[in-house]
């Protein structure tokens, strides 16, 4: 039972093994790392990206992508920040920035699920768009003068960091538990695997795929209202190459590109080890700009070692006819 177990998460041990070993070097060439004010910032810095890849995570689970969350985290963020700006309590702009997010979510699915237009194309027609919308509408200006009550979430900054961990930590394990648990969960599972199998099977393929867009942008509106509380200004181009973090997180957790496996465990992994590498060149005396030709050389291995055994998957049954 345990070996199949670890043969069934060995993606997750694998990235749980390099996140030790590189908190090993870590402790032992700079153990600076580790203090209390680095951790903190480190946690401040990823919790956005972890939870823009959490949504990220479904819809590569229904065999879909999604290259337009930067865009759609820095619309949300704009839409926060003019709510607070219009005397709203910090709850009427969480509602707004994931309400907003949603919408957009539900644009795309809507043109992937119904239109059936690849969602490559429709991601990117998306990101480009919303991005020159939000820079045409804004003219380039921060929103700026946020009321105090915004940011932090009207919590100290001291209590801040272990709120949002405690709320961030359950929507993870809920969504973790719907997932492996509810049918829904399920049928995105299915989906991504054979959609032809899965709308045999009486599954709604095109209910599944538009839902995970929704649910996506619904979490990419609450990344972006988390990240707005930090600062007492919130820039109108917030967001840009957030799509590499997250679809590298997820990819690097485990999940298949092209749809049907991978786990929430797996992308929060991922999420640590890529967001770790950054910060650790620095105290490391590495040049930064080696961190993404790191993060690049992590997903191509990544992806070469799933190709390698979807091929050998593929081998094992005309193996056995042969013989």
């Amino acid at each position: 039972m345990r070996a199949k177990a670890l043969k069934r998460y060995r993606r997750e041990v694998s990235v749980a093994i390099a996140i030790g070993a590189l908190a090993l070097v870590l402790a032992v060439a700079a153990p600076g790392y580790f203090s209390a004010e680095n951790l903190s910032d480190l946690f401040l810095a990823n919790m956005p990206v972890l939870v823009v890849a959490l949504g990220a995570t479904l819809v590569i689970l229904a065999g879909e992508i999604d290259i337009s969350v930067g865009s759609v985290f820095a619309i949300c963020g704009v839409v926060a920040g003019i709510t607070a700006k219009l005397g709203m309590p910090v709850t009427a702009a969480a509602l707004a920035a994931c309400a907003v997010g949603g919408l957009l979510g539900a644009l795309n699915g809507v043109l992937v699920a119904y239109l059936h237009i690849p969602s490559i194309v429709v991601t990117l027609a998306t990101m480009v768009a919303l991005r020159d919308a939000l820079r045409w509408s804004t003219q380039g200006a921060w929103i700026e003068n946020l009321p105090r009550s915004f940011q932090w979430l009207g919590l100290t900054q001291a209590s801040y960091p272990f709120v949002t961990f405690g709320g961030v930590a359950t929507l993870t394990l809920m969504l973790a538990w719907t997932l492996r648990h509810l049918a829904a969960g399920r049928a995105i599972y299915a989906t991504g695997s054979n959609p032809d199998a899965a709308r045999l099977a009486g599954l709604h393929v095109a209910l599944a795929k538009s839902s995970v867009f929704v649910v996506a942008g619904m979490l990419t509106g609450l990344a972006a209202l988390l990240n707005s509380v930090r600062f007492n200004q919130i820039p109108s181009n917030a967001g840009v190459g957030l799509e590499m973090k997250v679809i590298a997180s997820v990819v690097v957790g485990g999940a298949a590109i092209t749809g049907g496996r991978g786990t929430i465990l797996g992308t929060v992994l991922g999420v640590v080890l890529l967001g770790a590498i950054g910060p650790a060149l620095t105290f490391l005396g590495v040049s930064a700009y080696w961190e993404r030709a790191i993060q690049g050389g992590i997903i191509l291995a990544s992806v070469t070692v799933d190709a390698v055994r979807a091929r050998a998957k593929r081998n094992v049954p005309q193996l056995a006819t042969t013989t």
